[in-house]
């Protein structure tokens, strides 16, 4: 779904590509100063080191950049490793770029700019559907972005697309109006979060005569004001070729694509005057490289509803192009990133806080260092504030050690080689580098800078920026905790409202404003995963990629959350989050140092059916995840101080989830639906919690982590025969001893009729609604019918049944799905929507008619051929993904499925016939036999969701 991106984790070279990841470092208060001189040559022979070892080459060696006479920057670069290309347009301009009173204009134009053209004036998220495009769009502080990964032969249908929608965008009253509830209801999504809001008031704070204070998506104060003269003004201005920034990476050839861009781009003229105005914009910006904020000694306190209290510091910073930005960057790995880190020692494992997470934000104009601390139950956030203080004055007084620097450096560069696997990130990263600071050569000489860092310049940039003086400082404090009627018996009751759906999208109108294309796709090479089996049932299943110098591994063992008991709720993620707090060999800083002096990660999460791992890792250093991850599931002794800091956090964080619409529908959604004692009913308590002792966690471990419901999946750059022995060698001598244990799931039958609920949870501005009832399992012989009538349905927000009329055309929700959620052992279909309080009643109607019309009308051949299409190109794209690659190569084999299914599946899809997906419309949609909940502001309460 289209948006806007807020929330950077690390610096400019990782914006929007930046995830969650396991980052951790050694703490040590040793002085360094006086370990500066002994170190030098060492520290030049890491540095040396660590590029030879995972910098073979620069980024951008192969990027051609090409400016058009009209202005239009093009950065092209190819990769032949899977026939797929993204296409992206950049233009530079963003929140940066508002004012108060029209803030929140640019993302408001990004979402017309979907609503159709003269040429076209169709919803071109239903052309991008057609094309099997995945495509997106965000807006951001120094710019908004368009993008699109099809198969290679679909490239010049998106330039096309792109360059109509430069020109020719029509913004119209009616489209404004409708598009304007969608970006409130948005903005109400957002305002659900206490996070959201502190920050907010924080930055207000800190950059009060600068656009960087505003939120990015705006306020609902000025959407509602949009006049359609103001935002074509900020089209006419903005939009044009010299404001923009093309970006091609994937399987073309350069020269001709060349002749194509300047064939279909090389028409559109400048912008008369917008030069001129771009000029007077940035004209704001100081040559100083900090932009002055207003600073406080006295914390914003924000008392609201809410669950859990949060304290939020920020530091100004200099813009992206000042040379402290790397050290910058080094000093944030050290303070937050991971067990080792020094705020995470000060403050978690203190019992202070339940998480500490922080970002630098390295911007065209400015930049800010923001630190985020969930508080633990019941802790003074003056206290925590006073701590994270010391912590850091700490640091900048002591210094840090040559060993934490490099480290730092080792998991920050790292972090850009793995986040750079993908064409679309890859592009992602031109995408920003050229349009934040001019250059898309940045990130290399980023890296290049990054490997320069030394301990003095750590605590130079601490002393001169993370001063007390320049430090704005919120708390946000809760004053309502729990929600209402969480625990009522749901209700039922009939529709009664009185609405009628507009006429279905035609396909054939999609079909008649699509550009020219070959619709045949190019054939995926057929390259399967060589699978092994160990003699204790561990399966293995490899498939070498060199594409880039890494390793994706992806794991499952069935030890799920269906095993939890009731009485204890919650066992199964405290045995997989425990995991790697210690084995027999190692304890958990010991495991977070070996991973973090690679730039190395390795995650467990549970599921419903079972627990995946996570593993990413530069090629040379696979050996360290696989003799990790195999001590960890044969050898863990979960110390005891450590499950108890993990149940303070995890009970922390179930406050947090029982504050969020979204987990609070979704939770009584599924209990509504799967009875008491069925494995699904079961949700974690604060009861449940607080019952789980060690030795549960001990023979939870013992009976359900077993070598014969283990499966492990790799990609990447390796060989073999080497990965084969490898892994024989560390899991070989994993015993295993009686019969797996089983569920046996009962049958659940379908509710009489409409089920409603409603919890309130107060001080939410946004609703978020879930309806459905029990779906069916992954070995349906309906199941590929089912996925192409949900791609009619539900598929995408835009291009769907529900999304052209719920979302688009009525403009009651932000965003609306569908899905058929199969599983091994059950299944569930789901409807999720997020909406304006006002709006929920006639949206929850709205999708009910539509069920009622595809469940009794059915849908069209066309509408099948342009699913399948759909489905079966986004397919394609996947698998050029390792991450996703790996996760389709592992989940096939944990469903049984023939390892040839990597490739079938698509024939499968292609042969589902018109008359199979109507059959599953009248089998598998039951409008009048539903459960539907609804979580979200008191004012529901008021009127009668049914």
């Amino acid at each position: 779904m289209y948006g806007l991106s807020r929330f950077y984790k690390y610096s400019l070279p990782l914006l929007i590509l930046s995830l969650w990841l396991v980052a951790v470092f050694l703490l040590s208060d040793q002085p360094a100063n006086s370990q500066h001189t002994a170190i030098s040559n060492k520290e030049k022979s890491q540095s040396t080191l660590l590029a030879k070892r995972i910098m073979p080459s620069t980024l951008t060696e192969n990027v051609h950049k090409t400016v058009l006479e009209n202005g239009l920057t093009v950065l092209t670069k190819e990769v032949h490793t899977a026939p797929v290309v993204t296409v992206q347009v950049w233009y530079k301009v963003g929140s940066r770029n508002e004012e108060p009173g029209v803030n929140g204009i640019a993302h408001q134009l990004e979402h017309l700019m979907f609503k159709g053209t003269k040429n076209r004036p169709i919803q071109f998220g239903r052309l991008f559907s057609a094309l099997g495009s995945d495509s997106n769009a965000f807006t951001s502080y120094d710019q908004t972005a368009y993008y699109g990964t099809v198969e290679r032969n679909k490239l010049k249908a998106l330039l096309v697309l792109e360059a109509d929608r430069m020109q020719n965008s029509q913004i119209e009253p009616e489209q404004l109006a409708s598009e304007k509830r969608v970006v409130i209801s948005e903005l109400q999504g957002y305002e659900n979060s206490p996070e959201y809001r502190l920050n907010r008031a924080v930055m207000q704070a800190v950059f009060p005569n600068h656009a960087y204070g505003l939120p990015v998506g705006g306020t609902k104060a000025d959407v509602e004001k949009f006049e359609v003269e103001q935002v074509q003004k900020y089209y006419r201005n903005f939009y044009s070729p010299d404001n923009g920034v093309l970006v091609i990476v994937g399987d073309f050839q350069t020269a001709n694509t060349l002749e194509t861009i300047k064939e279909v781009f090389g028409k559109l003229p400048r912008r008369q005057g917008a030069g001129g105005r771009r000029q007077e914009v940035e004209g704001r910006r100081q040559e100083v490289g900090v932009i002055s904020s207003l600073s406080s000694s006295s914390p914003i306190v924000l008392r609201e509803p809410g669950a859990g209290r949060l304290l939020q510091v920020v530091y100004p910073l200099p813009d992206a192009n000042q040379p402290d930005v790397p050290a910058l960057d080094v000093m944030d790995y050290i303070f937050t990133e991971g067990r080792n880190s020094r705020l995470y020692q000060a403050l978690v494992e203190s019992g202070l806080a339940s998480e500490v997470t922080a970002s630098v934000t390295s911007l065209r104009e400015s930049g800010w260092y923001e630190v985020l601390v969930t508080a633990g139950s019941k802790k003074d956030l003056k206290k925590i504030d006073s701590v994270l203080s010391r912590a850091i004055a700490n640091v900048a007084e002591k210094g840090v050690t040559t060993e934490e620097v490099e480290r730092a450096k080792t998991q920050l560069t790292a972090d850009v080689i793995l986040s750079n696997r993908d064409i679309t990130s890859q592009a992602m990263r031109l995408g920003n580098d050229e349009t934040t600071v001019g250059d898309y050569r940045y990130t290399d000489h980023y890296l290049a800078a990054v490997r320069l860092v030394k301990p003095t310049d750590v605590v130079a940039v601490i002393n001169k920026y993370l001063t007390k003086e320049a430090r704005t400082v919120g708390f946000f404090e809760p004053t309502q905790k729990q929600i209402a009627g969480v625990g009522d018996k749901p209700d039922s009751a009939q529709t009664t409202e009185n609405f009628s759906p507009g006429v279905p999208v035609l396909p054939s109108e999609v079909v008649k404003y699509l550009p020219p294309v070959d619709l045949a796709t190019d054939a995926i090479a057929q390259v399967l995963p060589q699978e092994y089996k160990l003699t204790n049932g561990l399966r293995i299943l490899l498939l070498p990629d060199n594409s880039t110098p890494t390793v994706t591994l992806s794991g499952y063992i069935q030890a799920g959350t269906e095993f939890d008991p009731e009485d204890r709720a919650g066992l199964a993620a405290f045995v997989a989050d425990n995991l790697l707090n210690g084995t027999k060999s190692k304890d958990v800083l010991t495991i977070a140092k070996i991973l973090a002096e690679r730039g190395a990660s390795l995650n467990f999460e549970v599921h419903r059916e079972g627990v995946h791992i996570e593993g990413d890792s530069l090629a040379g250093d696979l050996p360290i995840i696989v003799e990790i991850l195999a001590d960890v599931v044969k050898n863990s002794t979960f110390p005891a101080q450590e499950l108890e800091l993990h149940r303070q956090q995890t009970l922390t964080d179930l406050q947090l989830e029982l504050d969020e619409p979204a987990e609070v529908a979704r939770r009584i959604f599924v209990q509504s639906i799967y009875p008491k004692k069925h494995p699904l009913h079961t949700f974690p308590t604060e009861e449940s919690l607080q019952q789980i002792q060690r030795q549960d966690v001990i023979d939870f471990k013992a009976k359900h982590y077993r070598p014969d419901t283990t499966v492990l999946a790799l990609v990447g750059d390796f060989d073999i025969d080497k990965v084969r022995s490898l892994i024989k060698n560390e899991f070989g001598n994993w015993e295993v001893s009686g019969q797996a244990p089983t569920l046996k799931y009962p049958p659940v039958s379908m509710p009489e009729k409409i089920v409603s609920v409603n919890p309130v949870l107060p001080g939410k501005a946004q609703a978020v609604t879930y309806m459905g009832y029990t779906g069916i399992k992954r070995y349906d012989p309906r199941f590929h019918a089912a996925l192409v009538l949900n791609q009619i349905l539900g598929g995408d927000t835009l291009s769907s049944r529900l999304g052209a009329e719920v979302r688009d055309r009525q403009g009651l929700s932000y965003g609306i799905y569908s899905y058929f959620q199969a599983g091994k052992n059950a299944g569930t279909f789901l409807i999720e929507m997020q909406t304006s309080p006002e709006d929920t009643s006639q949206a929850i109607a709205s999708t009910r008619q539509i069920l009622q019309q595809i469940h009794q009308q059915g849908v069209t051949a066309l509408e099948v051929e342009t699913a399948k299409r759909t489905l079966i190109s986004n397919y394609n794209v996947s698998l050029a993904n390792p991450e996703e690659l790996t996760d389709r190569i592992l989940m096939n084999e944990v469903y049984g499925l023939d390892k040839v299914e990597l490739h079938t599946f698509t024939d499968k899809l292609q042969k589902v016939t018109f008359e199979q997906v109507n059959q599953a419309a009248r089998e598998l949609l039951h409008p009048d036999q539903i459960v539907v909940v609804t979580a979200g502001p008191s004012v529901l309460a008021e009127k009668s969701i049914r």
